[in-house]
Parts: structure tokens; C-alpha cells; sequence
């Protein structure tokens, strides 16, 4: 509150000190927002070329099964899928990036793609498509935990952004603007003492200078 404010030039030097540095405050959240924003902007085109990549490789996958199961038959290929009982390991490893302050996680995925043998069914009675649609099924998972981390890096600049904006709004459009009021109330309330002193030194001076005119006339 402006009332409990005391207005003296100790208390406007304090003010003064207060608003500079939340101006600075202020441009270096906005470079952090700024910073984010292009970050984000940039991880998002990436995002959108790595979905457009997965549903060209899950696409290509579901067209190679399904001349697959044309040639075999359900049946057969769901045996070759039983056959195959060894799962597809994906080894994580899980890393921080600081973004203007910001802690954003990157997942690194080993490769998933696994040759014939390591798939575990034989060769023999295998068609290239059913080869295939495996492989680009293997390609496709590869392609979804690389779109996972970067959904993840979106979702932690996004709240980031968030967070900056409204310390940037706060400081721009509450705190500034408050202080910058505190200060001219300060300002108007010495201005208004000064004038009072110099309308009681005025009044004070005219009065000695008719005592002494009175003394003068007395003594003539």
C-alpha cells in the first residue's frame, strides 16, 4: 500500500534500485521466453517430420502384412508370429538438456531392428513381405520412442513458456507498474515538502525584513 510508504528520498533511492532491477529481470525473462519459443517452434517442425516418417513406415508395415497374409494366409502368419517368441529389447538412456534454465529430458533409443535369426523363425517357408512388414514394424517402434522424447521435450517447453509468460506479465503489467507508482507518489510528496519549506523561508524572511524595517523607521 502507497499509505505505508515513507516518503523520503532514502526510500525513493530504494525504489529507484528496485524498478531498475526488475526491468533487468524483466528483459532477461523475455530473452527466455523468447529462447524457449524459437526452441519450441523448432522441436515442433521435428516432431511433425517424425510422426509424417512413422505413419509412412507403420503404412508400409500393414501393406507388406497384408500381402502377406493375401499369400498364406492369417493362419500361417500368425504361426510365424507365434514362432518368434524373442521380444525386442530397446535399451534407454535417458539425458537432461538446459534450455535457458530450463531441464529438458532426451531419451536416446538403441536400435531395435533385428535381422532372421535374431527374430527367431526360420527362414524356411518365410515370404519377403512377412520380412518385411517385421522389419518396418521394428523401424516404426524406433521411430515412436524417438516421437515419444520429443512429445515429452514439447509438453516440458510448453509449461516452461507458461511459467516465463507469466512472470514476464507479472513483472510488465503488476509489479513495474506498481513500483512506478510508489515512485511518484514519493517524488510528488518531496516536491510537495520543498515547496512548503520554501513558502515558510519566504514567509519568514518577510517577516524579519519588516521587523528590521520597523526598527529602522523607530529609531528615525
Amino acid at each position: 500500500m502507497i499509505s505505508n510508504v515513507k516518503p523520503t528520498r532514502m526510500e525513493l533511492l530504494k525504489i529507484r534500485k528496485r524498478i531498475e532491477l526488475a526491468k533487468k529481470g524483466h528483459k532477461l525473462l523475455k530473452d527466455k521466453r523468447d529462447a524457449l519459443f524459437n526452441e519450441f517452434y523448432k522441436e515442433a517442425k521435428s516432431a511433425k517430420e517424425l510422426r509424417k516418417e512413422m505413419e509412412t513406415v507403420l503404412s508400409e508395415a500393414f501393406s507388406s502384412l497384408a500381402i502377406a497374409q493375401a499369400q498364406i494366409g492369417r493362419l500361417m502368419v500368425s504361426q510365424f508370429a507365434l514362432t518368434a517368441s524373442r521380444t525386442a529389447s530397446i535399451d534407454l538412456l535417458v539425458k537432461e538438456r538446459n534450455i535457458m534454465g530450463a531441464h529438458v529430458p532426451i531419451v536416446e533409443a538403441g536400435k531395435i531392428s533385428r535381422n532372421l535369426a535374431e527374430r527367431g523363425y526360420s527362414i524356411v517357408g518365410s515370404l519377403s513381405n512377412l520380412d518385411d512388414a517385421a522389419s518396418l514394424f521394428e523401424q516404426s517402434l524406433e521411430k515412436i520412442v524417438a516421437l515419444a522424447e520429443k512429445e515429452t521435450l514439447l509438453e516440458k517447453l510448453a509449461f516452461e513458456i507458461n511459467k516465463t509468460k507469466r512472470k514476464v506479465n507479472s513483472l510488465e503489467k503488476v509489479t513495474i507498474p506498481r513500483m512506478e507508482k510508489t515512485k511518484k507518489y514519493i517524488q510528488l510528496r518531496l516536491e510537495e515538502r520543498e515547496r512548503e519549506t520554501i513558502f515558510t523561508l519566504k514567509k519568514i524572511k518577510k517577516k524579519k525584513e519588516k521587523a528590521t524595517k520597523g526598527k529602522e523607521n523607530t529609531k528615525a
